[in-house]
């Protein structure tokens, strides 16, 4: 997708200089990775055939594994490079990896941290699992979208670590608050 992360985000690769295909359901995200100088593929099909990288930022495990099962493994290239940006649960990250291992193509689970804001200005944290060869080949475009790129590990730790940075976040923000507020959101 390239909506309101995914659409940061390829602006951004697009700036770098790399050809950006993208596809979204929203003709708004679409327009405007237009604006930002990216081409359009006219379905998820088009998006993930004769392209190095496919880069997905997707809602949740389903649809991870439905672009991927469905559509990725069938039309891209032997040895692309998969990013999945999305947000997921541990065990869709790791099904689709070995899926991906069967493909012959190398995979990396990169869940990012950093907002819209962080998308628009490059800053976001990527924490990232799969193979030291899949990140290096991923390295340099993360690079492009993000400040902070770090390798949690293999298939799934990058998530791993996303879920771990959530409960950190969330601590603090329930520390912060006064016991007022505190004991109203214990009680919802």
């Amino acid at each position: 997708g390239v909506g309101n992360m995914g659409g940061p985000m390829a602006a951004n690769l697009v700036k770098a200089g790399h050809a950006v295909k993208g596809y979204d359901l929203s003709q708004t995200a679409i327009d405007r990775l237009v604006e930002a100088g990216g081409s359009v593929a006219k379905d998820l099909k088009d998006a993930a055939s004769e392209v190095e990288v496919v880069v997905t930022m997707l809602p949740a495990g389903e649809h991870v594994r439905e672009v991927y099962q469905k559509t990725v493994f069938g039309v891209a290239k032997s040895g692309s490079l998969l990013i999945d940006c999305s947000t997921i649960d541990v065990e869709s990250s790791r099904e689709v990896h070995a899926q991906a291992a069967v493909a012959g193509m190398d995979m990396l689970d990169a869940p990012v941290s950093g907002g819209v804001t962080g998308a628009a200005a490059g800053t976001l944290a990527f924490m990232c699992g799969g193979s030291e060869q899949a990140f290096e080949r991923a390295k340099p475009l993360l690079d492009v979208m993000g400040a902070n790129i770090v390798h949690a590990g293999a298939a799934g730790d990058g998530q791993a670590a996303k879920i771990c940075n959530n409960i950190m976040s969330f601590t603090n923000l329930i520390v912060g608050l006064d016991m007022p507020t505190l004991s109203v959101l214990l009680i919802m």
